[in-house]
């Protein structure tokens, strides 16, 4: 019950702006770590587009991002990753936060939110120790996310789909939906 009432008040403090103290450096920090994640992955998406097109990017989202979040992750000592409430890969299933918070944006969105700078922190317990979470939203963009998680989605790359992730979920996006959020964890003990 503690834990609840904790994730309600953090909520209401949600909008609230970022001021100096604890939190400022990992909001910081946080944030410097999605630029990072969010721009190496759209690079290797992108020239794999051009070298072959969105075929030849599943491979990118396959195998580069894990290995992307992972180097990050590990180069950080956080866990840095990817998430949504319709996953493609079942590895990045959100937590019970996560979902909240995915939650929360689809309302923020529903009220005219912008996703470009829409994200949440908080400070939480878990297993009796502090970790500040960030989740930041990634915006469903026409060119080039709706080719692989759009409704028209070419033959060609729904066969390849449908065998690298048998339970594919991510699929059904229009433009400007929230295909999902960076999530990162940094233990503060």
């Amino acid at each position: 019950m503690k834990r609840v009432m904790t994730l309600v008040l953090l909520f209401g403090l949600a909008a609230a702006p970022v001021v100096a103290g604890s939190t400022a450096d990992q909001v910081v920090e946080s944030r410097a770590a999605v630029k990072d994640f969010a721009g190496k992955l759209k690079g290797e998406l992108v020239a794999a587009l051009k070298a072959g097109g969105p075929v030849r990017a599943l491979s990118v989202c396959n195998l580069r991002a894990p290995m992307v979040a992972s180097a990050i992750s590990e180069k950080k000592g956080w866990r840095v990753a990817r998430t949504s409430l319709k996953v493609r890969n079942p590895g990045n299933e959100p937590d019970a936060w996560e979902r909240s918070v995915l939650e929360r944006f689809e309302a923020r969105k529903a009220a005219g939110g912008d996703l470009k700078t829409m994200e949440f922190h908080a400070v939480v317990s878990e297993d009796g120790k502090k970790v500040f979470r960030y989740m930041k939203a990634i915006p469903t963009a026409e060119k080039p996310c709706l080719a692989c998680h759009g409704t028209a989605i070419a033959p060609e790359v729904a066969a390849v789909l449908d065998d690298l992730y048998p339970d594919d979920r991510a699929r059904g996006f229009k433009a400007g939906d929230i295909r999902g959020a960076f999530t990162i964890s940094q233990p503060l003990e």
